[in-house]
Parts: structure tokens; C-alpha cells; sequence
């Protein structure tokens, strides 16, 4: 398994879910507790978040933190 494979479709699925549920980028970091500016990077690949961020974005989603993995490879 591809790392970079993996954070590229991890940010497009953070990215899928936050449209889905209508929020902007700003909307989810604020409800997140994290910076626009990170949240951003993560959605396009420059940033690798950590479990602590992953579980905050998961929380301000209101789904389970799998639901972020769930993407093929």
C-alpha cells in the first residue's frame, strides 16, 4: 500500500464528506478546533494529519472516524 496513495484519498474523502454535510473549509476547521490552513493542506495532500486531528474532523463531521477510510485503493 502506496503512504502517499493513502493521505491523497484520505483528504479527498474529508473533502467528500465536509460538501456533503455543506461546510465550508472554514466552517469544519472552526467546528474541528483546527486551522483553515490545515485543514486545507490536508485536503490536498500536503499535510499528513495525525489520530488526534483525524478524531477532531471526524467529531465536527458527526461520523464514525472509519467513515473517513472508506476508500478504495
Amino acid at each position: 500500500m502506496d503512504e502517499k496513495l493513502v493521505y491523497k484519498k484520505l483528504g479527498e474523502r474529508i473533502k467528500q464528506l465536509r460538501e456533503n454535510a455543506h461546510l465550508t473549509q472554514e466552517k469544519l476547521a472552526e467546528k474541528a478546533g483546527i486551522s483553515l490552513d490545515y485543514l486545507g493542506k490536508i485536503e490536498v495532500t500536503i499535510n499528513k494529519p495525525g489520530l488526534k486531528a483525524l478524531i477532531k474532523i471526524a467529531n465536527a463531521l458527526d461520523e464514525p472516524l472509519v467513515s473517513l477510510f472508506d476508500f478504495k485503493i
